[in-house]
This record gives structure tokens, sequence and C-alpha cells, in this order.
């Protein structure tokens, strides 16, 4: 079973920086499969799970720090 997941990579110290949407496509053991940048925030909810790395970073590989965003408004509702 595959999990779509939205990491979104802000700037806390610089809240005018533009916020960067990465998508990843990962396995049940979280591996990741797929990734992919996106150009601008999605509009619906449709990610399993939304994850927040707010120090600056400009690409996931060097992000090492991420904080998962439970009930974020492009979560998929469950149930």
């Amino acid at each position: 079973m595959k999990r779509k997941v939205l990491v979104i990579l802000s700037n806390r110290w610089n809240p005018s920086q533009k916020a960067r949407f990465v998508e990843l496509d990962s396995d049940e053991k979280g591996n990741i499969l797929k990734e992919r940048l996106l150009r601008s925030r999605p509009t619906k909810p449709g990610y399993d799970e939304v994850w927040e790395n707010d120090e600056g970073k400009t690409s996931l590989s060097s992000a090492f720090r991420l904080k998962r965003k439970y009930a974020h408004a492009l979560e998929r509702r469950r149930g």
C-alpha cells in the first residue's frame, strides 16, 4: 500500500521567504519511492500525512528535523 505524504519546507526566521512543497510516495515501511517538487501550494486535501520543516531548508535532503502536522487542512480525513 502506497501513501502520499506532503512535506512543507518553510522559514520561521524569514516569513517572506516562499514555502516549498514536496510530494512523496512511500511504502508502508516509510521508504521513499518517488519525490516531486510542487510548483505551488496544493488546493485540495489528498495526503495521508503532512510534515513540516520550518528551519529555512531548501531541499528535503538537507532537512533532518521534520514535525508531523496532525489534522492539517491538506490531510485527507479518515472515517
